[in-house]
This record gives structure tokens, sequence and C-alpha cells, in this order.
């Protein structure tokens, strides 16, 4: 399709083809973007492209046929002539980050199905990193050199949360581009180039030394947090199994006659499902368990009776001074299974259920292998204390 060199309303109204259409008519600067949204439908928005202060920018002026044709170009001609008074016309209009986070979260809740989690994790890495910075800043105004001052600071000290940052900032700036109130995304491919690549230190779990896994384990036992909290923790560390899988622990998928554990593949990292055996203490640990069962079906019910939250461990090992995450106990037991016995390395990596190459895969089947494992288990348990496994 042939671009006219000046818009008209009929050509707006009817134009498919997406595309940025620009306006000849006064030289605002003035632009039709046409695309299609994720619903199949398409968009229309207009935008302006000025010079303000020096710096190419791009203004927002709206989606039609809210705003039409008309009040678009009254619109520019109103921003041309406040840029030639010396004035910025951006100062109303254009969200700032903050605003744009909350409006980019009320979009994305539709689709979440995890009962607020994804919408705490946002606001809580955006709160910590983002904000500071960006957060009364409008989007329009945001540069590539603000988020390098967001993400280099922690690039290299915690890797993985400055990558879920810089993707929350690249979804705000999406949003920006498709309201119409930029052009670019500053948190995009252009800002690989100029962080530093994979040679920082690897951000690792905080673990405890093994010999002190037996003090933690009393002193979560001795404490007054929920029951169904202290003993996930301690069935979390017997098992040496993720925090999600314990919490959503069902009694259905407990044997007790062959005291076994089978986690469905579905709730299991590698998607496999994976047997664990349980010790005496890990069963006595389930008998104490079912005095809090409320027909959820869930092995530790939270207060509420819904599953845990993933903070509720963490804050318990918060509050009680432990210096530790509920994932490094993963790391405690592996070097206690590697310092204090004779297990072979696969028998210690499908302990913890790590399945990282076609050898460890066949062994993962043999059932030899799972009764290595039940022994290994037992010795942990008695290992991280004694007196309660001498009377379990």
């Amino acid at each position: 399709m042939k671009r006219p060199k000046t818009l008209s309303a009929a050509f707006v109204k009817t134009i498919t083809v997406p595309g940025r259409y620009g306006d000849g008519r006064g030289g605002y600067g003035l632009s039709l973007l046409v695309k299609p949204t994720s619903t199949g439908r398409l968009s229309k928005t207009w935008s302006q492209r000025l010079r303000i202060a020096g710096k190419l920018s791009s203004i927002g002026l709206g989606a039609y046929p809210i705003v039409t044709l008309a009040e678009a170009r009254q619109a520019a001609l109103e921003n041309r002539r406040a840029v030639a008074r010396g004035r910025d016309p951006r100062s109303g209009g254009v969200p700032t980050f903050a605003g744009a986070v909350d409006s980019v979260l009320a979009i994305r809740a539709a689709g979440w199905k995890d009962g607020g989690k994804s919408e705490k994790q946002w606001r809580a890495s955006l709160r910590d990193y983002a904000m500071p910075k960006l957060g009364r800043t409008p989007v329009d105004r945001i540069t590539t050199a603000d988020v390098l001052a967001v993400l280099v600071p922690i690039w290299s000290t915690k890797r993985e949360t400055a990558k879920r940052v810089r993707q929350r900032i690249s979804a705000v700036m999406l949003w920006a581009i498709a309201e119409g109130y930029r052009d670019d995304n500053p948190a995009g491919e252009a800002i690989g180039a100029a962080l530093p690549k994979n040679s920082g230190r690897q951000e690792h779990h905080r673990a405890l030394p093994h010999a002190e896994v037996g003090a933690a384990l009393a002193t979560v036992r001795a404490s007054e947090a929920w029951p169904a909290t202290k003993l996930a923790f301690e069935f979390l560390v017997l098992t040496a199994c993720r925090s999600g899988e314990v919490r959503g622990a069902l009694w259905e998928e407990i044997d007790d006659q062959t005291a076994t554990w089978t986690i469905p593949a579905a709730r299991m990292k590698a998607s496999l499902a994976h047997r664990v055996p349980l010790s005496a203490r890990a069963l006595a640990i389930l008998d104490a368990a079912r005095e809090l069962a409320n027909g959820s079906g869930l092995v530790f019910p939270s207060v509420r009776g819904s599953e845990l939250s993933d903070n509720t461990l963490s804050k318990l090992l918060r509050e009680l001074g432990i210096p530790a995450v509920p994932h490094g106990f993963r790391s405690s037991f592996r070097d206690w299974a590697a310092e204090c016995t004779n297990a072979p390395r696969e028998v210690c990596e499908l302990a913890l259920a790590h399945v990282d190459s076609d050898r460890v895969e066949a062994a993962y089947r043999r059932s030899d292998f799972f009764e290595r494992r039940r022994q290994l288990m037992e010795e942990w348990a008695a290992y991280c204390n004694p007196a309660e496994c001498s009377h379990g």
C-alpha cells in the first residue's frame, strides 16, 4: 500500500497494514503506529517525535479512536509550541516508571494463576533495585545508561536477580513502546554488550557447615513457629529436597508401607518423577504432621490451610538467626555425603534428584541405587540429630 504524505481521517480508520505512518501536515512529527495485539486485533496509537533540550524524544499522544486525527494534530501543535517556548511538554500525560509497572502488572494479573506470587516477586525485585533510580522517571526519558545504573552494581554478585530485574524492566519498556510513549527498549539487546560477561563470581545459596545442621534443627524445633512450618523445615533437611517440593507435598504421594515419597514429574525441576526414601525420623515427622491434617491433602498446611508460601521457611530461618536459606541445606547434605560417607557420587547426586547426564539418568532406574540412597538418608538423619533418631 502506498503511504500517504498526509494522513486523513478515512485512512486512519481503514488502515489494517501494520507499520508507522507519518503525518506530513504541519511538520509536527506526528505519526500513527499500527500493530497487532496478542489477541489478534490491531492497535493504533499516536506518537510524536520532538527535539527537546537538544535530545530527540518520542511522546505518546494516546490511542485511536479515543484520540482522533484532529485531536492528535492539535496535541502535536501544542507540544511544538511548548518546546518553542522552552517548556517540556512531557510534564503531563507520560507515566513514570512506577506508574507503568502498575499498568503492566494489571494487564498480566489475569494470566497468573499463582495467587499473586508472581506479582509479589515482580514488585519486590523492582522495589529493591529499580525503583530507587527509575521510579519517578517518565518512561520516555529512561535511557540505557539509567538501566545500566540499576544492573551493574548487582550484575556480578547477584547475577540471577539482575537478570530477572532486567527482564522486568524490559517488559515495562515494551509496554511503553506499545502505548506509544517511546520507540526503543533501553533494556533490550543493546544493553547486553555493555554488561560484564559471565566471568563474574557465581551467586551461591547460603548454607551451613554440615556439622551445624543438627543445632539448627534443634533451634527450629524449640521455636514458637507454626507446627507445620517446623515439621516442613525438618522434613526438607532430612530428605534433601527443594522447598517447593516439600511445601507442595501431598498425602497421596506418601507410601507408608514402603516408606517412600514419590514426587510426580510435574513438580520436579528435571520433569522426572523422583522417589525419596524416608528415614525413620522422616516417618516420625509425617506422623506428627497427620495431627495437623485439614482435608486439603497437603502434608504441611499453612495456618490458613493452604500451601506454605515460598517465603515461610526463609523467614523462619531469618527470625531465628540461622545464617542459611532453605535451599542451602541441600549443599550441607552434599558436603556431608562427600566428606563423611563412602557413598558413590552417583548415589549422592541421585539423592538430590540431579539427573544431568545419560549415565546418571540410567543409574536412576536401578533399584540398588534406591536402596543405597535409603541407607544414606538414614545415616544423614542420625547425623543431624542422633537423640531424635534414637527415639524415633
